[in-house]
């Protein structure tokens, strides 16, 4: 493990030379990325020899910056890098803070947490990170506690695998998205953070066109993320290639617990499609399991299985039935096409009540089954290995 200390910088005069001397007193490797500074970055570090420096002649973005580091971090045998923000407002000490995570979790993007408590933090900074947390959670299943942070560590093999095409601000939400998405973890680090009152703050961020692009881009993610197309893997997991469907359940389960799915997580992903299948969500059954399997970090290709089973007739007919014993404490004895198919919207009052009913009971059902067809195939696998 071997850590470089990169801080992208455009237009910080006063405040560069302090946080690059503080960070070469913590590490002993830092690379300064001057983004078309006016004031060039080489100037004002003169003298001081152990710093690294890129410049980009024109503004490019802090995504570009960061980019722009990586070959040169290849070339001084770097595994990670480290970024943090040349206004002040990170604690250099704090990388101390992040290394034994990145010698944890080697593989892990981490990002530095900031402790809100201070004084001057913008409300709109708080409510941005809240917001922000949330779209990561909803398009990728993985939670951390400061999305919009720019004080990280990256291994190189991410930055150097994944397509990002964001160069500016959007670029910090784009790699998380895109890490998550070929299966790298998310971990978070808890560090401090220094605003100064909002006179004299400097920030290059457009509220308009920065907002703007942050908004796109979690359209665009979320939408991708609905479509249950695998993404591409940056990590290497044994894949066989099979088909996952409800018609071939055992081979399905057996291709999935390759993948380092526990039985656990494909029992609780099956409970959840059949739940949501069971359930009166007409036209939006795909919709609504996509987007809970994936906030609740859960197969969806299992949980969009498992909801085939749920399709007319058998499972609405049985909720109809239930709803109407509820109601008038007698069963629906004319059984046709005609009552329970034709008149399936007359009758949908008696379908949501008896889905409701059966719902959580046929999803604990398919969960149990589930469980125990993998956790029977998993003894058996290390059983045969053993």
């Amino acid at each position: 493990m071997r850590v470089i200390i990169v801080i992208p910088v455009y237009n910080h005069p006063d405040t560069l030379k302090d946080v690059v001397l503080h960070a070469l007193d913590v590490h002993d490797t830092v690379l300064v990325v001057d983004d078309g500074s006016a004031h060039r970055a080489e100037d004002i570090l003169k003298g001081i020899d152990r710093v690294h420096i890129i410049r980009h002649e024109k503004n490019l973005g802090k995504g570009a910056a960061i980019l722009s580091a990586v070959p040169l971090a290849r070339r001084l045998n770097m595994t990670h890098m480290v970024t943090m923000d040349a206004d002040g407002q990170h604690d250099p000490d704090d990388v101390k803070l992040f290394m034994p995570v990145i010698k944890k979790y080697s593989s892990s993007v981490i990002v530095g947490k900031r402790d809100f408590q201070g004084p001057h933090v913008p409300g709109s900074t708080r409510f941005g990170r809240k917001f922000s947390n949330f779209w990561l959670r909803l398009q990728t299943g993985q939670s951390i506690g400061d999305t919009q942070s720019g004080f990280r560590a990256y291994p190189l093999f991410v930055l150097e695998n994944l397509k990002l095409r964001e160069k500016r601000y959007a670029f910090e939400i784009e790699v998380l998205v895109k890490a998550a998405w070929a299966g790298i973890e998310l971990k978070d680090v808890p560090v401090s953070v220094h605003y100064p009152p909002a006179g004299k703050r400097i920030s290059h961020f457009h509220k308009l066109k920065d907002n703007f692009r942050l908004s796109g881009l979690n359209t665009k993610f979320t939408l991708r993320s609905v479509l249950p197309w695998p993404h591409k893997k940056i990590v290497s997991h044994e894949i066989t290639g099979e088909k996952i469907t409800a018609l071939h359940p055992i081979r399905s389960i057996k291709t999935l617990l390759t993948e380092n799915a526990t039985p656990l997580q494909l029992a609780a992903a099956a409970a959840l499609g059949v739940l949501l299948g069971t359930l009166p969500l007409i036209a939006c059954h795909t919709i609504a399991i996509i987007f809970a399997a994936g906030y609740l970090r859960l197969n969806k290709v299992v949980a969009l299985s498992a909801s085939q089973l749920c399709m007319p007739p058998f499972v609405p007919a049985l909720c109809i039935e239930a709803g109407y014993f509820i109601r008038h404490g007698t069963f629906l004895t004319e059984i046709s096409m005609k009552t329970l198919g034709y008149q399936v919207l007359d009758r949908f009052y008696e379908y949501l009540i008896g889905s409701v009913v059966l719902a959580p009971v046929l999803a604990v059902a398919m969960g149990s089954i589930v469980y125990l067809t993998a956790t029977i195939i998993t003894a058996g696998k290390n059983a045969a290995t053993g």
